[in-house]
C-alpha cells in the first residue's frame, strides 16, 4: 500500500505543477467582450483582471450617462464570465474532466 500512496502522491504534485503552470498560461491570455453594438468593449484576462476598456466616443451621451454605465457594466460581467469560462475549459483538460472541488 506504500508504493501506491507514493505514486498518488506524486501525481498529484504533477498536477499541481501543471496547475500553476496553467494558472500562469492563463493569466498571459485575455478574452473580449461588447456592448453596445460595440460601443464599449472590456478585454479581461484569464485572471480576471480588466485590462483594457474602450469606449466609442460616439456612445458618450452626456444626458444619458445611466445607459453608458449599463453598457460597461454589460461588458465586463460578460467578459468576466468569458474568462472564467476560458479557465474553466483550460482545467478541465488538465483534470480530465473531473470536478475538483475548491480549486476554483
Amino acid at each position: 500500500m506504500g508504493a501506491n500512496m507514493q505514486k498518488m502522491m506524486k501525481q498529484m504534485q504533477k498536477m499541481q505543477r501543471d496547475m500553476e503552470k496553467m494558472q500562469a498560461e492563463a493569466a498571459e491570455k485575455t478574452v473580449e467582450a461588447t456592448s453596445g453594438g460595440g460601443a464599449v468593449t472590456i478585454t479581461v484576462s484569464g485572471n480576471q483582471e480588466v485590462k483594457a476598456v474602450k469606449i466609442n466616443p460616439d456612445a458618450v451621451d452626456l444626458d444619458d450617462i445611466e445607459m453608458l454605465e449599463d453598457m460597461v457594466m454589460a461588458a465586463a460581467n460578460e467578459a468576466l464570465e468569458k474568462s472564467k469560462d476560458m479557465v474553466a475549459g483550460e482545467l478541465s483538460k488538465l483534470t480530465g474532466g473531473m470536478n475538483i472541488p475548491g480549486l476554483f
